[in-house]
C-alpha cells in the first residue's frame, strides 16, 4: 500500500505526515477538558501530546486534572509497540446531588510502567474524545480519529489524512 497525500498546511496548522515514528511526546500548555453526563470531569493546562505519523494528536492529562471518582479501574489492557503495556479505565460522571451517573466504558488508558523515552506519561490518562460528550482543546470540540482504536484528537489546528478509517490498516 502506497503512502496516502498528505493535505496542504495553512499557517497555524500541522501535518500528521510531518510527525515522527517511532513518536514523539512534547508537552501541552493548551486548555484541554473532557466532558460526560453534561459534566466537566477533567480540565487542564499542563498535558502532553504523543505524536505519531498519521495519527492525530493523542492528548495525556495528569491524573490530577480529573474531577474525584472520575476515574474507575477497567477490565483488560492491551500493548503499545511504543509505550508498552496499557490498563483501561471507566470514566464516570454524575451520582452526587442527585445527578444520574453516566459510565463510559474503558474510555480512558494510562501506562502504569512506560518504555523508556516515555517516562513522562507515568499514569497520565489518555481519553476515547468518540466515547464521552465532548473533549475540548482550547474552547475547540475534537472529532474522534475513526476506527475505534485509536484515540487521536482531531482539531483544526492538525491535517491528515489520518489512520484510522476503512482502508487506511497499512499506512
Amino acid at each position: 500500500m502506497s503512502r496516502p497525500v498528505p493535505a496542504p498546511t495553512s499557517p497555524g496548522q500541522e501535518s500528521v505526515w510531518d510527525y515522527p515514528r517511532p513518536p514523539r511526546v512534547e508537552p501541552s500548555s493548551e486548555t484541554v477538558e473532557v466532558w460526560l453526563g453534561g459534566e466537566r470531569i477533567a480540565h487542564t493546562t499542563a498535558s502532553w501530546r504523543v505524536l505519531e505519523t498519521s495519527h492525530p494528536p493523542t492528548y495525556y492529562l495528569p491524573r490530577a486534572a480529573f474531577a474525584d471518582g472520575s476515574l474507575r479501574p477497567a477490565a483488560g489492557s492491551s500493548w503499545c509497540e511504543w509505550k508498552g503495556a496499557a490498563s483501561y479505565l471507566d470514566l464516570v460522571a454524575g451520582g452526587r446531588d442527585g445527578v444520574e451517573r453516566v459510565v463510559a466504558p474503558r474510555a480512558g488508558w494510562f501506562y502504569a510502567d512506560p518504555t523508556p523515552g516515555f517516562t513522562v506519561l507515568r499514569d497520565a490518562v489518555a481519553v476515547m474524545p468518540g466515547l464521552v460528550d465532548r473533549c475540548v482543546v482550547d474552547g475547540e470540540v475534537v472529532r474522534a480519529q475513526e476506527g475505534g482504536f485509536y484515540g487521536g484528537w482531531i482539531t483544526d489546528r492538525v491535517v491528515g489524512p489520518f489512520k484510522g478509517g476503512p482502508g487506511s490498516h497499512g499506512w
